[in-house]
């Protein structure tokens, strides 16, 4: 792995997606803009908005970063990016560490946005600190920039890559917590909802929702979300050299 040949790609895909208009509008503004308007929908039940609002600072940037990985990667390797790049010296890893910087980034971006108009203008009210949430919501992006690199493999078009979000991410959304309490849910889907990664990016938030520090559980939680994008990428890497060969 090459440190300059992994950030020479993460600056060609910011390069990328800056060029993007919608793509940039996507990232920024739109959460935000969801966040605003579901604070008005809450506007009489402050609590409920700090619980629904927290978990949306997670969910955004993890659906988000899954679209836009998936779609990208997916557009590479139909125009045939994937297999020149296999004929330089870039790396599984350099191109894999390259798009975890930029999209991470851009998560990073997206987060501080949406978590500055949370908390200093719709109210947004944590016991633990909003750095908390942002490194929470940064390492559950990855998870999704994971996921979208997965995906692309097995999509022919970019709107097959997005098909693929009623399997892996609507499920993952329904059943974390943010639709209805987690232990108010038949038992069976208390245990399907065990097994989703998600689920734990959405503990660790309620951790930072009740407690002034970083505690056991949320570090577990945090161990294993990126746990599950470790899994994700390594089975992503391995479809690069099957589909761009």
């Amino acid at each position: 792995m090459s440190l300059r040949i992994t950030l020479v790609t993460a600056a060609r895909i910011l390069r990328q997606l800056l060029n993007d208009r919608r793509t940039v509008a996507l990232i920024l503004a739109v959460p935000a803009l969801i966040l605003a308007l579901i604070s008005a929908i809450m506007d009489g039940s402050p609590q409920m908005f700090d619980r629904v609002g927290l978990i949306l600072l997670a969910v955004f940037p993890f659906t988000i970063m899954f679209l836009l990985t998936s779609i990208t990667m997916q557009r590479e390797r139909a125009a045939g990016t994937l297999e020149r790049l296999m004929t330089t010296p870039t790396a599984k890893l350099d191109l894999i560490g390259g798009y975890a910087i930029a999209f991470g980034l851009c998560a990073a971006v997206q987060t501080g946005v949406a978590a500055t108009v949370a908390y200093l203008w719709l109210g947004l009210d944590t016991v633990g600190s909003a750095w908390l949430v942002a490194l929470i919501a940064i390492v559950t992006s990855v998870f999704g920039m994971a996921l979208g690199l997965l995906v692309s493999a097995f999509a022919a078009t970019e709107f097959q890559a997005v098909q693929f979000m009623p399997v892996l991410i609507v499920p993952q959304i329904f059943l974390c917590g943010l639709i209805w309490p987690r232990e108010e849910m038949a038992g069976w889907l208390q245990g399907v909802s065990d097994a989703l990664p998600l689920t734990y990016s959405v503990e660790a938030l309620q951790e930072v929702q009740t407690a002034t520090e970083v505690t056991a559980a949320m570090l577990r939680d945090l161990g294993i979300i990126a746990g599950a994008a470790v899994v994700a990428t390594v089975l992503g890497a391995a479809t690069l050299r099957r589909r761009t060969g």
